[in-house]
């Protein structure tokens, strides 16, 4: 895994074909514009219709959304239901912030301490979300994958947030326009589904669903943009692109395997060597989790019970049974211990 959580400066250079040719003006004008282009991109935020940020979850995820939009200059509240959470998250997010001043400040361990000084002063936490979301212009939820839950929370929050306030979701795998029906808001609800660990993977899936309004989705793509992100634009469809590519690849993997067609081991490395992919399948599974990935397939299967891919797996729902459900659990299918 890697991490990368600044903004390309390239996005903020001028083209060396924009520059004038001539030898004599040439510097004077290099070193003039890309002045001008770096106090552009510096108040990008300030001129953003995103500002202030509210990132409900200190978890994992929660947690990276509200450091990667915190070190880009966004106003972020970070918000959870217990302080002894929110302390853990920020103690995670100074971690986090401190691996990259090793790599980024090694020879300046002043600027390193000012970097991750100035990004914790863009952060602070609460446990009072509908206080919080009277002034923000985003609400960014990071929560349980349960429908009910969600819609709950977005029902309270609808009742209090400004009108002009966009909702959305990080969900993974449920429908955005399911999650979004508890609001008054559907116009203005949208889904972005950022990729763990947050800080270091550049893609997020930005969802537009049927009421979703265009101003909106341009907004999120912005937003996503201004946060060093590669957007992709996603139909509000079961897994969206990545993982409704992903987790059925998953389960086929496992299908193979209870058909003696390969072994775990041999499947892994197949998939590593023959096409290039970072980890084989169970690998995969193992440290998305088990419960997850069945949690996902079961939903998709409870909607489109027809579809071959998104049939059940025995194995998988007999490993998930006996608390087998990963490298979180030390064992899966593989051990950890």
């Amino acid at each position: 895994m890697y991490y990368t959580l600044y903004l390309s400066e390239m996005a903020c250079i001028p083209k060396l074909d924009e520059l004038p040719r001539r030898r004599s003006t040439h510097r004077a004008m290099a070193f003039f514009t890309h002045q001008i282009t770096r106090t552009l991109c510096s108040s990008a935020v300030r001129n953003a219709a995103i500002k202030h940020v509210t990132v409900i979850g200190g978890g994992l995820m929660g947690s990276g959304i509200a450091q990667v939009a915190a070190v880009t200059g966004h106003s972020v509240v970070l918000v959870d239901t217990s302080e002894d959470i929110l302390k853990n998250s920020a103690k995670n997010i100074q971690g986090s912030l401190k691996r990259v001043v090793k790599k980024k400040f090694a020879d300046k361990p002043e600027a390193g301490e000012e970097f991750v000084q100035k990004v914790m002063n863009n952060i602070s936490t609460s446990t009072d979300a509908a206080s919080v979301v009277q002034k923000t212009d985003l609400v960014v939820e990071a929560i349980v994958e349960n429908l009910k839950v969600k819609q709950a929370l977005f029902s309270t929050l609808d009742k209090v947030a400004p009108a002009h306030t966009i909702f959305v979701s990080n969900t993974s795998s449920l429908p955005i326009a399911d999650i979004a029906s508890s609001t008054a808001r559907l116009d203005r609800f949208g889904g972005l589904h950022f990729f763990n660990p947050v800080p270091m993977m550049k893609l997020v899936e930005v969802i537009k669903a049927a009421g979703t309004s265009q101003q909106t989705f341009d907004a999120l793509l912005d937003f996503t943009k201004a946060l060093g992100k590669h957007p992709v634009s996603c139909k509000d469809t079961p897994g969206f692109i990545v993982n409704r590519l992903l987790v059925p690849y998953m389960l086929e993997a496992v299908r193979l395997y209870e058909r003696g067609h390969g072994s775990k081991e041999d499947i892994d490395v197949a998939m590593k060597l023959g096409a290039g992919y970072p980890m084989g399948p169970f690998e995969l599974l193992d440290y998305v989790g088990l419960d997850t990935s069945k949690f996902i397939i079961d939903g998709w299967y409870e909607k489109e019970p027809e579809n071959p891919l998104f049939a059940p797996s025995p194995l998988l729902n007999k490993l998930v049974a006996e608390g087998k459900l990963g490298k979180k659990t030390g064992e899966g299918f593989y051990k950890y211990k």
